[in-house]
């Protein structure tokens, strides 16, 4: 498979670690949208949103798991947003379930 994420997560192309466990792997955006811009994935290849289903689901719950474990170990106290961006009307550019962590700063609803 010809997937970027999962050639990161693999270590195949180097990025800058946040966080990682066996389920999860959390990386600094290379263009961040934030002072702290994490994107986080699950290790495991779920191409987006539309392919979560009863077989996969532990996935996404993991991937919360490790951004309540970022935030604690990041000192975002002040809060943050969990993004994810499905399809390419939904903004994805990346064939690959991913979430957007972002802070320290304030985060203006709606987003623009």
């Amino acid at each position: 498979m010809d997937c970027l994420f999962c050639k990161i997560a693999a270590g195949e192309i180097p990025s800058t670690k946040i966080y990682e466990d066996e389920t999860v792997y959390a990386f600094a955006d290379i263009a961040p949208a934030a002072p702290f811009h994490a994107i986080i994935i699950p290790r495991e290849h779920i191409a987006s949103a539309n392919e979560i289903n009863e077989g996969n689901s532990h996935l996404i719950a993991k991937v919360f798991e490790a951004a309540a474990k970022i935030a604690k170990q990041e000192n975002l106290e002040n809060g943050y947003r969990i993004v994810n961006n499905c399809g390419e009307d939904g903004g994805q550019t990346v064939g690959h379930i991913h979430f957007h962590l972002l802070a320290r700063r304030n985060l203006q609803w709606p987003p623009g």
